[in-house]
């Protein structure tokens, strides 16, 4: 059907044609063997990043794209739905988890190898320090299912044959953050977010060098760039720089700021007259 084209965005020209939110088999089946109660979330972030998929980037009359503002609605309702919950804080965080896995799915097989990583970290440190039961199954019940889930969907997508999209990634995302909560509650939670974070600036720093170059006109990226582009990169982070910084364009020259990646954090896409940064030893072309 998507060669025919009548799948429109769930199955775009890159590499020849791929289907894309293959990512709604994990979801299903995460839907209906996570926890109880926590399934809700997987549910709602589920729906509203199909919907993403399926809109794509075609505009809203809100001035966004219809994906960017579904993934957001989906985001808020996961954080209300988590202090319904009784989550508290870390409702925050489970639903913050969306945005760098949401980074992470830009190459073949990159969130699923992250996946794997954190689910596997996960239970380790939960067999290490134990972590109390959750509706009368083992805490290690939660990143082991998804463990299952992403070996059973990864190799194809290792062959960048299929697509997470976003139901895939975002899905990825909750159940990660779910797992981390019940490992440690809201500081294991935090603890194991940034872990995460800068395992996917790691596995993506090649990708990012390009692109910082190409389209942020940032030609010295330091690893605190990548961890605050996969932390805060993608259109809705760039929606919000343009809120708040309008049309500025702030110019980090603070070393520990800019090796803390404060010029990725403030770049503004929607400056009129952004500033190329051009370091004093311009890099040289690596041939190889």
């Amino acid at each position: 059907m998507g060669e025919r084209g009548y799948l429109g965005n769930l199955f775009p020209n890159v590499r020849g044609g791929i289907p894309r939110g293959i990512g709604l088999i994990p979801f299903i089946i995460l839907s209906f063997y996570f926890l109880p109660g926590y399934n809700s979330l997987i549910l709602i972030i589920g729906i509203c990043a199909f919907i993403d998929d399926i809109m794509g980037r075609k505009k809203s009359p809100f001035g966004i794209e219809w994906g960017q503002l579904s993934r957001g609605i989906g985001i808020v309702l996961v954080m209300f739905a988590g202090l319904f919950l009784g989550l508290g804080v870390s409702s925050i965080f489970i639903a913050l988890m969306v945005q760098p896995l949401n980074i992470s799915d830009m190459q073949p097989g990159s969130t699923c190898i992250v996946t794997i990583i954190m689910c596997v970290l996960t239970i380790v440190l939960m067999l290490i320090f134990g972590s109390a039961e959750v509706a009368e199954l083992p805490a290690t019940y939660t990143p082991l299912l998804l463990l299952v889930v992403c070996l059973g969907y990864c190799p194809l997508d290792f062959a960048g044959k299929i697509m997470l999209g976003e139901v895939g990634n975002h899905v990825f995302g909750i159940a990660l953050g779910v797992s981390f909560y019940i490992f440690g509650g809201l500081a294991g939670l935090i603890a194991l977010f940034i872990v995460t974070t800068a395992l996917i600036a790691f596995v993506r720093r090649n990708n990012l060098k390009v692109f910082f170059r190409r389209n942020l006109r940032l030609l010295d990226p330091t690893f605190g760039d990548y961890f605050m582009d996969v932390l805060t990169g993608g259109g809705l982070g760039d929606l919000f720089r343009k809120w708040i910084l309008e049309d500025k364009q702030p110019i980090v020259t603070n070393p520990i700021l800019i090796s803390l990646g404060f010029r990725r954090l403030l770049y503004n896409p929607y400056a009129s007259h952004p500033k190329r940064y051009v370091p004093k030893q311009k890099p040289r072309l690596e041939i190889r």
